[in-house]
């Protein structure tokens, strides 16, 4: 009897796609600018507020939940999990606040992380202590850290400043726990993971691939993010989202 179920069961498991072994490949997209293109920096680091739009409607029609890193634990419980993320806290994100704020039904939650540089908070192109907390209370934006001045983690000696004392500063003003890191540059080696342990659950950096749940030691501070650019198409947005190789 026993050897009739064993043949059952390998031949029901032969029948099966290998898609059902897969482990689920999560992208992690980053964005700089929401913002028409002024002459001023890197034009590959703006997305035009149309643009994005019509990735957030993809992704909207296209079934993904967007996720937070409050919410990481439900990436495995949702249907096509992805993390939107913002770097440097530019005045423009304001921008992709205001899309998400247009496209958000019951049905659709739009959300979204922006990465602050605490020390450049207010300043005339960044975005100031009220349009943090704003953002944060409406539930559609997280906060978190890019540390407080930017500085190259694996150049300096003491990271307290850079780590400790961005999150302390980000948590006063959105009320809201920091718990994630973006890497400065996406560089980071052993030691600034060891320092950002200590403070966060999350490093992120800036290796071009979706994550892939490995079980590797340190994997949730060594997690991957692909650029969104400003000559990304839609169908290459599309592609990238999916999975799908180039």
């Amino acid at each position: 009897m026993k050897k009739i179920v064993l043949i059952f069961l390998s031949f029901f498991l032969f029948l099966l796609p290998s898609s059902a072994f897969a482990q689920r490949k999560i992208p992690i997209l980053i964005y700089h600018s929401i913002d028409e293109f002024n002459g001023q920096g890197s034009k590959e680091l703006y997305v035009t507020p149309e643009n994005f739009e019509k990735q957030m409607m993809y992704l909207r029609d296209n079934g993904y939940t967007l996720l937070t890193f409050e919410q990481w634990q439900n990436r495995n419980k949702v249907n096509k999990p992805i993390f939107i993320t913002f770097d440097d806290g530019y005045k423009n994100n304001w921008n992709a606040f205001g899309v998400f704020q247009k496209l958000q039904t019951d049905q659709f939650k739009p959300a979204g992380t922006i990465f602050v540089i605490s020390d450049f908070i207010g300043r005339s192109n960044r975005l100031s202590a009220s349009d943090l907390k704003k953002m944060t209370d409406s539930g559609l934006i997280s906060i978190q850290s890019h540390t407080a001045t930017h500085a190259d983690l694996t150049k300096i000696e003491n990271d307290e400043y850079e780590l400790k004392a961005s999150k302390s500063k980000l948590e006063k003003i959105t009320g809201k726990p920091v718990m994630a890191l973006a890497y400065p540059y996406g560089e980071f080696n052993n030691k600034v993971v060891a320092e950002t342990k200590k403070y966060y659950s999350f490093g992120l950096a800036t290796t071009p691939e979706l994550f892939l749940e490995k079980g590797m030691k340190d994997e949730l501070y060594l997690l991957p993010r692909v650029y969104i650019k400003y000559s990304t198409t839609l169908e290459e947005f599309a592609k990238i989202v999916e999975g799908v190789e180039n």
